[in-house]
């Protein structure tokens, strides 16, 4: 058998938008026999990863500790796991939101990669944007982003909810954050400055332009290394229907995944509309009756996932819950009969992405979701909420241009019927953002992009030629 190239060691950032992508490259680095570390200090995540890494000889993961989550801890629980490795990790590859543990390594003398589990759009969109100090915009202005594609601009409108595209408040290390300076680049690309490469969760044929963009900011090799989604999604459609079943770990739900495709399979190609904002975000608490009137009025099939949270609490940072504390319209279900799947819990989403009959994806453009439905070729109804999610949704529609926004007044504006109704059907009957979406499932029929199996092998030499001194 053949000796392992490199030990490496991985910082996650807890939560399945950042750790189910780390699950994946670990495989990826387990194949080019690679020794692979995740790091987990406080939280237990053994039950959210395959038996394929659990199994495997060359992977390992660090137990977890009981001790209080804090920056201070996590520092010193790595130093005391790297005094223990031996032979000591080659590099460390860190997510990008966990980059003050950079430190450790400096001081070790470790190499650490840094690891965007998001798209090259969001930090090449946040960095462009800061640096064309927009504060003095005026309503309806419009300013270009210099380096991006033609179309990537910064509106008034996008501006109204600031904190999405100019981070403010105060940071530690007395960094200058608010009002950017002119000519001072976003914040991470400080945070990324300890960083030996980059890996990004994206492809050549999604965003080659935004990986050009970053690697000419920081002068650091950049590989896109996704989307890193598990092995079933790289099967064809047909196949996965016939043969496949969900391949994240089982959550309660009120349908089965043999129910929801029994229904799919009752409706016309093209023609049901899919609603999920994943299981950590959500509209505000005075859009949810919006969307559900919208649904009932618009006669089209639909599939629409309520997590128990969004039924009983409020989401945080968008408003109180409505007077009873629920989400959901009661008797929507009811009223719309057969026409409408209501999925309170846990729905087999790559399921429904594969399946002929969806024809549209209201989402709130989370970066695993976004790739998903973009890998299935379903069209979107942009509906950010938070975060990387404004970039996302900025990459679907004005780069890819493979669905269209909620509302032209959002997120200044809250989201209404109309404007719900509106938007699924232009994207139903837009024959220019259906054919988008389907040439961009085309580039991926193959599988998993050669690009990136290319960068992945690209990395590993470029960790081997360290190890070298070269």
């Amino acid at each position: 058998m053949s000796t392992p190239l490199a030990e490496i060691i991985i910082v996650p950032k807890i939560g399945q938008g950042h750790l189910f992508p780390c699950i994946e490259l670990c495989k990826h680095l387990l194949r080019l026999r690679l020794n692979v570390t995740l790091f987990s200090p406080f939280d237990d995540i053994s039950s959210s990863l395959p038996s394929s890494l659990l199994d495997s000889p060359h992977f390992c993961l660090t137990p977890a500790s009981s001790s209080g989550h804090q920056g201070g801890q996590i520092n010193q629980l790595l130093e005391d796991l790297l005094a223990d490795l031996r032979p000591p990790p080659a590099c460390a590859i860190v997510d990008h939101i966990m980059y003050r543990t950079q430190d450790v390594f400096s001081r070790l003398g470790i190499p650490s990669i840094t690891f965007i589990t998001s798209g090259a759009c969001w930090a090449a969109v946040q960095h462009a944007a800061w640096a064309v100090s927009p504060n003095d915009m005026q309503p309806g202005e419009a300013r270009s982003l210099p380096g991006l594609p033609d179309g990537m601009v910064l509106t008034y409108s996008d501006l109204q909810q600031r904190r999405h595209w100019m981070p403010a408040g105060a940071r530690t290390g007395g960094r200058h954050i608010g009002p950017p300076l002119p000519g001072q680049p976003a914040p991470w690309v400080e945070e990324v400055k300890a960083s030996s490469a980059l890996l990004i969760n994206t492809c050549d044929d999604l965003e080659g332009p935004f990986l050009e963009y970053v690697e000419k900011l920081t002068s650091k090799p950049v590989w896109g290394v996704g989307p890193l989604l598990p092995s079933q999604y790289w099967q064809a459609s047909a196949e996965l229907l016939k043969h496949g079943r969900e391949v994240r770990p089982e959550r309660e739900s009120n349908y089965s995944d043999d129910e929801v495709v029994g229904w799919l399979d009752k409706q016309g190609q093209g023609s049901v509309v899919y609603v999920s904002f994943g299981s950590e975000v959500g509209p505000a608490a005075e859009e949810y009756p919006e969307l559900a009137l919208a649904l009932e009025e618009s006669k089209r099939p639909f599939i629409w996932v309520i997590q128990k949270k969004e039924l009983h609490s409020q989401v945080p940072g968008r408003g109180p819950a409505p007077p009873g504390g629920e989400y959901f319209p009661v008797g929507l279900d009811d009223r719309v009969g057969q026409r409408g799947l209501v999925i309170h819990g846990w729905a087999p989403q790559l399921l429904i992405l594969s399946h002929p009959s969806t024809g549209i994806f209201v989402s709130h453009c989370g970066w695993n979701s976004t790739v998903e439905a973009i890998v299935r070729g379903v069209p979107f109804l942009a509906w950010p909420i938070r975060g990387d999610q404004y970039y996302n949704a900025k990459l679907v529609v004005d780069y890819l241009k493979s669905g269209v926004i909620v509302s032209e007044g959002y997120p200044a504006e809250s989201v209404k019927k109309d404007d719900i109704v509106k938007g699924v059907e232009k994207v139903l009957t837009d024959k220019d953002v259906r054919r988008r979406s389907l040439e961009l499932k085309e580039k991926f029929e193959k599988g998993f992009p050669e690009s990136s199996s290319a960068s992945i092998i690209a990395f590993t030499d470029f960790i081997t030629s360290i190890r070298r001194g070269d």
